[in-house]
């Protein structure tokens, strides 16, 4: 019995191991060509602007010059102001364009931008040249909705703002589960993604 079970958890950690590397095999296969580089680097970015400006932290004003901190800052970046939002601790006005700075949103809206980006760059090298992943048919179209999906989870309530619609507190209760939702379906989709490599296959 005892060695049954030594096995099973032996066969269970090896299969981890190997959906791991078989996720660092798309991933990187991805990241090898120009477009997929080009499409972590653009909708990465892009998502990370669209989150500060969901979170209003990024927008346009008169034209000036100024930074300002807040008095301690380091103890009131960590003072939370909402669900998964962090107070901000400087402003920055370069020209039209202000900042706030809040450090831990930042790192949060780095993190979303870069899983958006290695999603929509596997997605989009997976549907044009399968091979460069090692990748299965059907890959592509999967790997890319978590990533057009997840955009809606920064600024859903932004969104609805805009277009005038009164958000229910049942409302931003849902948004308030949607981001940690997000990144675990960004990161499922990555795992998914290298349980369909083919290591059968060569890269060429």
């Amino acid at each position: 019995m005892s060695t049954d079970g030594s096995t099973d958890k032996t066969g269970a950690a090896a299969s981890i191991q190997r959906l791991f590397r078989n996720t660092g095999v798309a991933v990187s296969g991805a990241l090898s060509r120009r477009d997929g580089q080009v499409f972590l680097g653009v909708f990465g970015v892009a998502y990370f602007l669209l989150y500060l400006a969901g979170l209003r932290h990024l927008g346009f004003g008169p034209p000036a010059y100024e930074i300002s901190v807040v008095s301690d800052p380091l103890t009131r970046a960590f003072r939370q102001v909402g669900p998964f939002q962090w107070e901000p601790v400087a402003l920055v006005v370069v020209g039209p364009v202000e900042l706030l700075v809040a450090p831990l949103n930042m790192l949060l809206g780095g993190v979303l931008a870069a899983l958006v980006g290695l999603n929509l760059a596997v997605s989009v090298v997976a549907w044009r040249g399968p091979a460069a992943c090692r990748l299965g048919s059907g890959a592509g179209v999967v790997s890319g909705l978590p990533g057009l999906l997840s955009g809606f989870a920064c600024c859903g309530p932004t969104i609805l703002l805009v277009v005038g619609v009164q958000a229910s507190a049942g409302l931003l209760s849902l948004f308030q589960w949607l981001l940690p939702l997000t990144v675990v379906a960004l990161l499922g989709t990555l795992l998914w993604v290298g349980s369909r490599v083919e290591t059968t296959k060569q890269v060429v």
